[in-house]
């Protein structure tokens, strides 16, 4: 068990991704933080967290597909 400092404004933020009062804040870090740098755990963050379905998501996709149609042309 290890011991971290934060400040009001992160444990406040921490405290909002609690799903239950009994959740511990050890629970709400292991159920919201992805592992780094690795897709797989990129992945299960998005289909546990419903990133996915969240409002401005087609304004993304949209911009990221046109930059990936865009990087085959040198000159745009």
């Amino acid at each position: 068990m290890k011991s971290i400092t934060l400040d009001d404004e992160a444990y406040a933020l921490l405290e909002m991704w609690k799903s239950s009062e009994n959740e511990s804040f050890s629970g709400v870090v292991k159920r919201v933080v992805p592992v780094r740098g690795t897709l797989g755990a990129f992945l299960s963050f998005v289909d546990r967290s419903g990133t996915d379905s969240m409002a401005g998501n087609d304004v993304l996709e949209s911009c990221a597909n046109s930059r990936s149609a865009a990087k085959h042309k040198q000159w745009i």
